[in-house]
């Protein structure tokens, strides 16, 4: 039969149904494409081969030209294993299998000379190799077409049933043998000679087959940039769609409202870059498409005031707008922000939540759908279907990752054409994951703190220091400030020897008896009254002490609370350590931060601390939380499938990454319908791809 890229892997000579249904189980390959996008993991020189005498007990792989000259049978707790003594010209070792005893038995020969190739153990004074790779002599000189051997990602149960690394070596030879015509390229002769890479087949043979580093090397880097490419193609096309399909309302003019706020009631002169985000965000709402923005700033950077004043062109322009926010702490915090900013241009702001009264959201509905609410904050209650308004113009997003996507696009559909979009966020996003991610948003960054604002001081402490930091407490409070302690469990735990909340609020009230100190309790299992109870009482300052688990990660400001003591703090990721910190330092006073660990840490905990105590730059944490933690984990599930690479590392490759959007930006600029006969090939390939399929009824 005829074969191209989309045949199933069974028909592939040399796999067969039951291979087949292995690979397709254990490693989601389903087709000759799923094969070839297999990359390997590392590769080895097999060019070198040792000497039994020369071996280091460093557990490395190695090679080593010799001949078994007997077997015998070792009984262990379950079963046998099969050792045999396996000899070259300078001492022996033992090559050993715990499974597949009788087929090595049978296939093994005596006396004849082997290859063997694989990781050492010193065990019992001796060296040995578990399931050696052999292979005899005469055939390893006939098949050793390259210097470099690619390992392939495997599973125990391929393992298991003989698929090893070399089975796999020879189903991927037999692959070109059988595909290796229908590997077509797949970049324009532009990219190609501006670029300077090789062809697609030749980069695709390299990689699996390297005869040198130096064609390895070509043939990643030709990889890597084309899947960075395609994905750059797809978010910057579907950004340029947007903008062309999308049609926003114009907002034409700066008027009262803007500049009486700006001349007349602004708190404190703005930074540069609060200037430079409203510069951009003004060009968006005033080009005729919808503006789709992220706005990234540190915590405290000013993030409030921008959307404000977003807000008063709205309002200007005679549109409405509101600002929806993931928690009813964070929304009443905005809404009490913003209406005492307000305070002397008589706007009609107002706040719904799911705690307001049946009488006041009836009155509420009611001066949206007539005009007369100009602004409406509030948490999901804005995406009732009751809520409706007269002519919402801008809606603006905080901790936009908080929300689903579905819950978004209602927010969209609450004006017959969408309203122009700000995305908020005050986890810093690295500009790696941001290009990748977000790629499809125009993104601005507030990157500077307003003046006066002193940094946080960060410390490590060890729990033997414990008295020290709780005489610190002392003092602050003397001093009319107040304290928050977090935790990261709520009960006692038997598998983890961590600090829990109930046993910490215990111990804090010892330590800091009533009625000289007031202490408040908050954590996630509370009902959302006495949650609020509680956090009221801390705002107000009735409580000096708030023992916390992270549900005050997001949206308490209390200026008044100077320290911030984090237990366990190897338990939290760098960007939730991050996001703690800035709960304090809202004020003028210094305020500090202060991490107690046990003295058993871990090498990236180790990191994490160092790197908490040397910075306030969210963006220079990020990237630091990105390197430990991959970008998966940073996006979460719903995101990350995006970055489902093959063989970049957008980490690793970030040089990569930003030429791959250069040169889709410059393609997409030249040609955004990809229709000039140069780009043909880019077209095809990205079609193939099936990447945004609908995006094709708009440009083709």
């Amino acid at each position: 039969m005829s074969v191209n890229l989309q045949t199933p892997i069974d028909y592939l000579k040399g796999v067969g149904p039951n291979r087949a249904d292995l690979l397709r189980k254990e490693l989601g390959i389903h087709t000759y494409q799923d094969l070839i996008n297999l990359f390997p993991n590392r590769y080895i020189d097999r060019t070198q081969y040792y000497k039994v005498n020369q071996l280091q007990r460093n557990n490395a792989d190695v090679q080593i030209i010799g001949k078994i000259t007997g077997f015998k049978e070792v009984a262990q707790k379950r079963g046998k294993r099969l050792v045999a003594t396996f000899q070259d010209d300078s001492d022996t070792m033992e090559l050993v299998w715990f499974r597949g005893q009788k087929w090595i038995r049978e296939n093994l020969k005596l006396n004849k000379p082997y290859v063997a190739f694989g990781k050492t153990n010193w065990f019992s004074g001796k060296f040995n190799m578990a399931h050696p790779d052999l292979e005899l002599l005469e055939d390893h000189e006939k098949n050793l077409s390259s210097g470099m051997q690619a390992i392939y990602p495997s599973t125990e149960k391929l393992s298991n049933k003989g698929i090893s690394n070399r089975v796999m070596s020879k189903i991927m030879q037999q692959l070109f043998i059988e595909a290796g015509g229908k590997f077509t390229e797949t970049l324009s002769e532009n990219l190609l000679s501006e670029l300077k890479l090789i062809s697609k087949k030749n980069a695709l043979f390299n990689v699996h087959f390297p005869k040198h580093q130096e064609l390895l090397s070509k043939a990643q880097y030709r990889l890597k940039f084309e899947e960075l490419f395609y994905i750059q193609l797809q978010l910057i096309l579907k950004n340029l769609i947007h903008k062309s399909k999308i049609k926003g309302f114009s907002f034409e003019k700066v008027g009262d409202y803007f500049n009486t706020f700006f001349s007349s009631h602004l708190p404190f002169e703005l930074t540069n870059a609060q200037k430079r985000v409203l510069k951009e965000i003004r060009a968006d709402l005033g080009s005729n498409a919808q503006m789709n923005r992220l706005l990234q700033g540190d915590v405290g950077s000013g993030k409030t005031i921008v959307a404000l004043m977003s807000m008063l062109i709205a309002l200007d322009n005679g549109f409405q707008a509101c600002l929806m926010a993931p928690t009813e702490i964070l929304s009443v915090q905005h809404y009490n922000g913003l209406s005492e900013l307000c305070n002397n241009l008589n706007i009609n702001i107002k706040l719904l939540t799911g705690s307001t009264k049946t009488s006041e959201r009836k009155k509420i509905h009611e001066s949206l759908e007539n005009g007369e609410l100009q602004i409406l904050i509030g948490t999901h209650a804005l995406l009732e279907d009751k809520v409706k308004f007269k002519n919402l113009g801008l809606a603006i997003i905080d901790e936009q990752h908080r929300f689903g996507v579905a819950q978004r696009s209602k927010l969209w559909k609450k004006n017959t054409s969408p309203p122009h979009v700000l995305v908020m966020t005050a986890t810093p996003i690295p500009r790696t994951l941001a290009m990748s991610v977000y790629g499809d948003l125009d993104i601005s960054v507030i990157d500077e703190l307003p003046p006066g604002r002193k940094a946080i001081k960060t410390v490590h402490r060890y729990d033997k220091n414990r008295l020290n930091v709780f005489k610190f407490i002392r003092d602050e409070i003397d001093k009319g400030r107040q304290i928050y302690i977090v935790y990261p469990l709520i009960k006692e735990s038997s598998a983890m020897d961590y600090k829990d909340l109930m046993d910490g609020y215990e111990s804090i009230s010892r330590d800091f008896p009533m009625p000289k100190y007031q202490i408040s309790i908050v954590h996630g299992k509370m009902k959302p009254a006495d949650k609020d109870y509680e956090m009221q009482r801390f705002i107000k300052g009735e409580t000096q002490i708030m023992v916390a688990t992270t549900v005050i990660e997001v949206g308490v400001n209390v200026p008044n609370a100077s320290v911030m003591i984090i237990e366990s703090a190897e338990r939290f990721g760098l960007s939730q350590l991050h996001q703690l910190r800035g709960r304090v330092g809202r004020g003028a006073e210094q305020s500090y931060c202060i991490l107690m660990t046990s003295h058993k840490l871990s090498s990236d905990s180790k990191t994490r601390l160092e790197t908490m105590t040397r910075t306030n730059d969210g963006f220079e944490i990020a990237e630091v939380d990105l390197r430990l933690r991959g970008p998966g984990d940073i996006m979460g599930t719903q995101q990350s499938g995006v970055l489902n690479l093959k063989i970049a590392d957008i980490i690793k490759d970030n040089n990569i990454l930003q030429s791959a959007r250069f040169y889709a930006k410059k393609v997409l600029q030249n040609d955004p319908a990809l229709s000039k006969q140069e780009h043909s090939v880019l077209l095809d390939t990205y079609k193939q791809l099936g990447k945004y399929k609908n995006i094709w009824n708009y440009i083709s």
